[in-house]
């Protein structure tokens, strides 16, 4: 059960899917997907208090992302049905041989578009404005006007706003939502060149990730390397990202840090907790095959050992 007058560790929005799995070209199952739906589910099963904020539709898809949230230990109040709308959809097939991944939005039965995802808007926010304004942590990987005013939101509030973009498609947004970002997670070869720049003299770290050979924390020109940790067997890499931040947002709450005490080392500890829960999710297909095949208290096990 959630507790109600608690205060909120983390408040997110952005891509959540349901994601249909092909194993080596076969289907395998059906899952709540997407980076922020991995990260919080993830949060929520390992005890933390969590309110997404979404939008989807009043149907059956919608439905099962809804139960599976719940099912974490998730706060669904936020997540508003709309019948003129239809819930996302995304196949993803995964090679266990490879250990590789790809994703499509068309049905590889009917050659059809999937419905895509729709952000939040405005109505969203002030439903869910005393969580947000209470939140340790808000974590956002889409991008719109109400998104942004939302991000600004917590950090007038000093919580950490956690923003971990996948592409920029909006330059004046992208601006506003640096100059509130505690924390910016980006892949290196997609957008390291774009971001880099923009950071110049702000306060915000940076975590750039290089694949499979580690990633890097970055703060006023300091830059600190973490390898990743190698596994014997790679069968699945989704959602390895994602655990890197489960990791991280977990040891920020456990450390009762705000967008005024956290540090690059705080940073660093978080991430490199991350990286091992992701390095043992490796092992087991879907973006969250260790809590699935394992368990939670196993993911937590992980986590406590590095955090000590």
């Amino acid at each position: 059960m959630v507790n109600r007058a608690a205060k909120t560790d983390v408040v997110g929005t952005g891509f959540v899917v349901l994601d249909r799995i092909y194993e080596n070209d076969r289907k395998a199952f059906e899952a709540l997907g997407g980076s922020c739906a991995n990260v919080l589910v993830s949060l929520a099963m390992l005890e933390r208090q969590v309110a997404p904020v979404l939008r989807l539709g009043a149907d059956v898809v919608g439905e099962h992302l809804i139960s599976e949230f719940e099912c974490a230990g998730a706060d669904t109040r936020f997540i508003n049905k709309q019948h003129n709308i239809s819930s996302p959809i995304l196949v993803q097939y995964t090679n266990t041989q490879l250990g590789t991944h790809s994703f499509s939005f068309t049905c590889p039965d009917t050659n059809t578009e999937f419905p895509r995802y729709q952000p939040i808007g405005q109505d969203e926010i002030e439903a869910a404005a005393t969580a947000i304004e209470n939140c340790t942590v808000f974590y956002a990987d889409r991008l719109n006007d109400a998104i942004v005013s939302a991000m600004e939101t917590v950090y007038r509030h000093r919580g950490i706003v956690f923003f971990e973009p996948s592409a920029i498609s909006d330059r004046e947004l992208f601006a506003r939502a640096v100059e509130c970002s505690t924390i910016i997670k980006f892949s290196s070869d997609r957008l390291g060149a774009e971001i880099l720049p923009s950071l110049l003299g702000k306060d915000s770290i940076a975590i750039m990730t290089h694949g499979a050979r580690g990633l890097e924390v970055i703060r006023h020109g300091d830059h600190v390397w973490s390898d990743a940790v190698v596994i014997p067997e790679v069968k699945d890499t989704s959602g390895s990202g994602d655990m890197v931040s489960v990791g991280l947002i977990n040891h920020l709450v456990d450390a009762g840090e705000t967008s005024e005490t956290v540090t690059i080392h705080s940073v660093l500890k978080g991430v490199r907790a991350g990286q091992r829960l992701a390095a043992a999710n490796c092992s087991f297909l879907g973006a969250r095959g260790l809590f699935e095949h394992r368990s939670p208290q196993f993911a937590q096990s992980i986590l406590s050992e590095l955090a000590s």
